[in-house]
């Protein structure tokens, strides 16, 4: 079993969990993710590692209560164990040194997975620039970690209340604009952001790296629920990525698979809420 070591609510229905699963920490590398159960009632739970920390065993996981799964993870407690962690799962980061400014951008929950790109990158001799997205203030995670590990800060809010009034792409615009050197962006993020990361970049002839993290059953590709097209090619997130060149990514048909889940999640979230799971 896996203890809950640590829990801490970053912002409203977001958490962040130390999880005791020392053999996962030993092997884990940034970019890679694991897949969990609450219980044996309950669903595979793909997420991208926010931290690992080999001496002490811990991995650390970001996630944001919104559905049923989610919504049963957030309900636990510290000393709860969960029924299974598996991981570390998926191809790590590529961490070498640039020829230029190395750019993580994550929205929303998608700063936590940045972090430890951002650091190892840092480690490898880069000038790491992070840019932050989130709607409002309010719901900004990790501020001061991203700090501690890059080299500069830029963030944005949908509606201005903190950092630059818009999208991460006008971060990414306005590095443009100032002559920064830019080697690489790593996005990660919800799809329709990496997807207007990738575009905007396009042009700019930046190699752009997205992070995916769509419907995963099994973690090792036998289920074909992961499954992109990337370029002319049919990949399997959980085994080739999940990060991919975010400008040979189909963005359209990956939007349209999340689509036909959306309904049955919301009707599953539906019933965890009649039964009172969804409360902390």
């Amino acid at each position: 079993m896996f203890k809950i070591l640590r829990k801490e609510e970053l912002s409203p229905h977001v958490y962040a969990m130390d999880i005791e699963a020392p053999r996962v920490a030993r092997k884990a590398e940034p970019g890679q993710f694991i897949i969990l159960r609450v219980n044996e009632e309950g669903e595979r739970i793909p997420l991208t590692i926010a931290d690992f920390d080999r001496e002490t065993g811990k991995i650390l996981i970001v996630f944001q209560a919104i559905g049923a799964s989610t919504m049963e993870l957030a309900a636990m407690k510290e000393g709860d164990s969960l029924l299974d962690f598996v991981g570390p799962l998926g191809r790590p980061s590529e961490i070498q040194k640039l020829d230029g400014t190395m750019v993580v951008v994550g929205g929303g929950i998608g700063v936590a997975p940045t972090y430890p790109i951002a650091r190892a990158m840092k480690e490898a001799g880069n000038k790491v620039i992070a840019i932050m997205g989130a709607k409002t203030k309010d719901i900004l995670i990790m501020e001061d970690e991203m700090k501690a590990v890059t080299d500069e800060v830029l963030v944005t809010t949908d509606d201005g209340s903190y950092g630059i009034k818009g999208f991460v792409t006008n971060a990414v615009q306005a590095l443009v604009d100032r002559g920064e050197k830019i080697a690489q962006i790593t996005a990660i993020g919800p799809v329709i952001m990496m997807k207007s990361v990738a575009d905007a970049t396009r042009d700019l002839g930046i190699h752009t790296v997205v992070s995916l993290n769509p419907i995963m059953v099994d973690g090792t590709g036998m289920c074909g629920g992961c499954r992109v097209t990337v370029g002319d090619e049919t990949k399997f997130a959980c085994v080739d990525g999940p990060e991919f060149d975010g400008h040979l990514v189909d963005f359209k048909g990956l939007m349209s698979r999340q689509r036909m889940y959306r309904d049955l999640e919301a009707e599953e979230k539906d019933h965890v809420c009649r039964i009172g799971l969804g409360r902390d």
